[in-house]
């Protein structure tokens, strides 16, 4: 499932990380990448290590936390601590690849399983020229630009690319869930439930609208690991 979810951070929000980021050290973004991806990888990333990036990392986090789309579509069981990249200038693409299964936390020796990726775009599309998240998987190809704030999810098992930046700059953030649902399938027929109910429920709770939550808790019970 693919699917953009608007206004994860307000302006302010935005204005404040960004703000946070200024403060940070950028370094080459290939001293995070793996064995493929260190081939394809063009871009500048935040070191996590001072307390400006941390900050940062924790405003994401608590804008996540507020995001009830969020939670419907991930289902997070762990969240891979928020990163912070940058395109521009020479380091403007990363290549076509896939995400590594499992994400590695060198700060704290945590270890995440990478079920959904998301990257939260933190420039608006009129500040930078490029820069398109192109995303394939069964659904077909998508190139994705968002405004400032806004997030988009897939599965991390999609080959994924983002394109030059010509002009400008574009940052953003991004991260690594592991969901309570492993498979994306079933994640997807959990959502599209969980988005039904939330319009039936609209129209007033009645008996077909608590059997069919009782559906949905008894599916998540059957496949949730936690």
């Amino acid at each position: 499932m693919l699917l953009s979810i608007p206004d994860v951070l307000s302006l302010d929000d935005v204005r404040n990380v960004r703000t946070l980021l200024d403060q940070g050290v950028w370094r080459d973004g290939r001293a995070t990448a793996g064995g493929q991806a260190i081939h394809a990888k063009q871009n500048e990333q935040l070191r996590t290590d001072s307390d400006a990036a941390q900050a940062a990392q924790e405003q994401v986090l608590q804008a996540l936390q507020r995001s009830a789309l969020f939670f419907s579509a991930a289902l997070p069981n762990r969240i891979f601590p928020p990163q912070f990249n940058r395109y521009s200038g020479d380091t403007n693409t990363y290549g076509d690849h896939v995400d590594g299964a499992v994400m590695h936390t060198a700060r704290t020796g945590d270890k995440v399983r990478s079920d959904v990726s998301c990257t939260l775009f933190l420039t608006d599309p009129a500040d930078y020229e490029g820069g398109e998240l192109v995303i394939q998987d069964t659904y077909g190809t998508q190139r994705v630009k968002l405004p400032a704030g806004h997030m988009v999810l897939y599965p991390s098992t999609s080959v994924h690319r983002v394109e030059p930046v010509t002009l400008g700059a574009r940052v953003s953030c991004f991260f690594w869930v592991q969901s309570m649902v492993r498979s994306d399938e079933q994640r997807r027929l959990l959502f599209d439930m969980d988005m039904n109910l939330l319009r039936l429920r609209q129209q007033g709770e009645n008996p077909m609208t608590v059997g069919l939550t009782g559906t949905y808790h008894n599916l998540l019970r059957m496949w949730a690991e936690v």
